[in-house]
This record gives C-alpha cells, structure tokens and sequence, in this order.
C-alpha cells in the first residue's frame, strides 16, 4: 500500500514539474486554423497570379511587379495575424478549462525561444526579398520556422519538434526543387498544421 502510495506521490510530483516547466495549453485546435488560413491563402495566392497571367505551373521564369510583390506580402502578414489570433484563442480557451494562467514564466521563455530564429528568418526572408530572390523565400521560411519550433520544444509539448523536423526537411527539400515554392509552402504550413492539430488535439483533449 505505501509503495503504491510512494509511486502515486512521484507521478503527481513530476505532473507539477512539467506544468510548472513546460506551456502545455498549446490547442490542436489552433494548428488546424493555422493550415486552413495557410490554405485559403495559398489559393488566394494562385489566383492572384493568375490573374497577373502569370502561370505558376507552366516553369516559365517570370517577372513579378512591385504591386504584385506587395499584394503577396500583405497576403502573407494576413495569414500570419489570422494563425496567431486563432492560436490564442483555442489556447486562451484550454488553458481557462485547465484552470492554468496563460501568461507566465515559462511562457516568456517560451516566446524568446521560438522568436530568436523566426525573427532571424524573417530578416532574412526581408533580404531576400530586397535582392529579388524571391524563388528562396518559401524554402528560407520553411527551414526557420521548422529551427524555431524544434528550439520551442524545450518549454512546450515534445510533439512540437516533430512538426518543426518535418518543416525543416520539406524547406531543405524545395531548395533542389527552386520554382515550385508555392506548392512546399502549402504542404509545409497548411496540411503539415492540419494533419499536426488533429493528431495533438486527439491526443491531448
């Protein structure tokens, strides 16, 4: 009886450690949206272009305006706000049914952590954008956020690394594969985040 006892105490211990030392009100839920909105955009994306006559399948090398480039950057920020609004509220939501703050320490530590190389790829992403190199952005983009969501796993749920794994290798993979961005940007950011949500919401709930 007191061993059974003794196991019980170290099971609730360690359930503190981990609450205590990781953010784990990350919602599936929010992963889910994240590739809907990717998707939406992705398509809003190819219509664009098409709508510029500019056929994205064809192979042809083009040429994209300045008012094209800043429809698809604007395009791009829209995405993101979306993807970040709707993973705090799914988040804001679990972490109130877990009766758990959604700002604290480990919080703080985990946004550094997930800022330091997603803000280092977007600068970069930025200077590529400057020099016209426009064919790098998809796989540059893909391999920072895959950096940055293994480098988030030391404060979060261990499943994030295996979706940041899975970025890197698709961004590592689209850099032999030049000119079909847009293809490895919508696997990548929107059915990676919907197959990714469905698993953790499943798992987690």
């Amino acid at each position: 009886m007191d061993s059974k006892n003794y196991h019980e105490d170290l099971s609730h211990i360690r359930s503190m450690m981990e609450r205590s030392s990781r953010f784990i009100s990350l919602s599936g839920l929010s992963g889910v949206f994240a590739g809907l909105a990717a998707l939406i955009g992705a398509g809003y994306v190819y219509f664009v272009l098409e709508k510029a006559k500019i056929s994205y399948f064809d192979g042809d090398r083009n040429i994209y305006t300045p008012d094209l480039i800043r429809e698809l950057v604007i395009t791009g920020i829209l995405i993101l706000i979306v993807a970040v609004f709707s993973g705090y509220i799914f988040t804001a939501q679990k972490s109130k049914k877990k009766g758990l703050k959604i700002w604290d320490a480990t919080t703080k530590r985990l946004l550094v952590t997930f800022s330091v190389p997603l803000v280092a790829g977007g600068i970069f992403c930025l200077a590529l954008l400057y020099h016209h190199l426009f064919v790098w952005i998809a796989p540059a983009t893909l391999i920072f956020y895959g950096l940055a969501l293994v480098s988030a796993e030391r404060y979060t749920l261990t499943d994030v690394k295996y979706l940041g794994y899975c970025e890197i290798i698709l961004g590592l993979i689209s850099v032999f594969v030049l000119g079909w961005g847009l293809v490895f940007w919508t696997v990548g950011f929107g059915v990676l985040h919907i197959v990714y949500g469905l698993i953790m919401h499943k798992k987690y709930k």
